[in-house]
């Protein structure tokens, strides 16, 4: 089970887009954009997020004339440094975007074992 320390892939992808410009506020569309996930997916994680003080929120001050209002995120300094925390510890990803194997996994599609990892 997963200890409530750690984030999950999705909300390390949100951390990582909101990493990209700290102090500056960005709209949900914008980080739906830069990290791939749905709305269903996104705003929870803002929310939880915010819930857990790494995040601060606030409503737009002057929208586009034309167009609605816009909620904005930005991360807190705590959240800035629980982030670079997280993002810094999170397994190596390969250029395909997956995780490095772990030694003595198998692979897909493979038989048996993985080769052991040389140091």
């Amino acid at each position: 089970m997963r200890s409530r320390r750690e984030f999950s892939p999705q909300t390390l992808s949100v951390l990582a887009a909101l990493c990209d410009q700290p102090s500056r506020w960005q709209h949900g569309y914008a980080l739906a954009s830069q990290t791939g996930l749905k709305s269903g997916t996104l705003y929870p994680i803002l929310i939880r997020l915010a819930d857990r003080g790494l995040v601060e929120a606030c409503w737009q001050e002057e929208p586009q004339p034309g167009r609605p209002r816009r909620y904005l995120y930005r991360l807190t300094p705590g959240g800035l440094a629980s982030a670079a925390g997280a993002l810094a510890a999170r397994p190596q990803q390969q250029p395909s975007g997956r995780p490095a194997a772990v030694a003595g996994a198998r692979q897909p599609g493979g038989r048996g074992a993985a080769a052991p990892a040389v140091p």
